[in-house]
């Protein structure tokens, strides 16, 4: 059993799609459970997400770390998924986490490549530099840049690391260094999803990287900037 863990927050125009190819997986239905976590939504993504998940329900913990913790709690699977509300979700995603899984027995922690949603010669560029980045830092083991929105777990491992960090920026970076205290973390370049870039087209590039370079560098918490639960058009 996997259990997909997607925090969600005002997301009535992407909850849909998301859950929709996470329902479509090569993997039969009944060897994985979707989990929402909703950060207390003004809109309709808990009315929306309930045709598809399995859960649904409002988190009590801090930040979106703390939402994944809160979905990771109350999920069955023996191995842990997280992903996010914008992204889409290639068919063989679960596929592909549970062959890694079960042909290396020694990994705890997978994450793997973004692709752009949104068309665009810039978005394309920008995420082919983060994945060149990812890819870098895995091979020369100087640092594992994890995303939460394509990252898996063995669950005993993540439990015991901690869980995530309930901060505003920098979690997924941070879990990947007590992972690593516990096992392998593995990039694996077949493990890829959908990223949605509207924070980016919204509020700009490099106006995004430097807030979040920002944040993560003060431990993750600023006082100035907010990363996450911003008010998207």
């Amino acid at each position: 059993m996997i259990s997909v863990v997607v925090p969600a927050y005002n997301e009535e125009k992407n909850i849909t799609a998301c859950l929709a190819s996470l329902s479509n997986q090569t993997l039969p239905r009944d060897q994985y459970e979707i989990i929402v976590v909703d950060g207390g939504s003004k809109d309709r993504t808990r009315e929306l997400a309930a045709a598809y998940a399995d859960m649904v329900f409002i988190q009590t913990s801090r930040k979106v770390g703390g939402a994944r913790n809160d979905g990771a709690q109350k999920g069955k699977g023996e191995i842990l998924a997280t992903t996010d509300a914008d992204c889409l979700i290639p068919r063989n995603w679960l596929e592909v986490i549970t062959d890694r899984f079960g042909k290396d027995p020694d990994a705890v922690m997978l994450y793997g490549p973004v692709d752009p949603i949104e068309k665009g010669i810039k978005n394309h560029l920008f995420l082919a530099l983060a994945n060149t980045f990812s890819r870098a830092g895995y091979h020369t083991g100087l640092f594992y840049y994890t995303l939460g929105c394509n990252s898996a777990f063995r669950r005993e491992a993540f439990m015991k690391a901690g869980m995530y960090a309930c901060i505003d920026a920098g979690d997924d970076l941070e879990i990947s260094r007590r992972m690593r205290q516990r096992g392998r973390v593995r990039f694996e370049n077949r493990m890829r999803v959908f990223f949605s870039m509207r924070r980016y087209e919204q509020f700009g590039t490099l106006r995004s990287l430097y807030e979040w370079i920002a944040i993560v560098a003060r431990g993750g918490e600023s006082e100035r900037m907010s990363y996450t639960r911003k008010e998207y058009k």
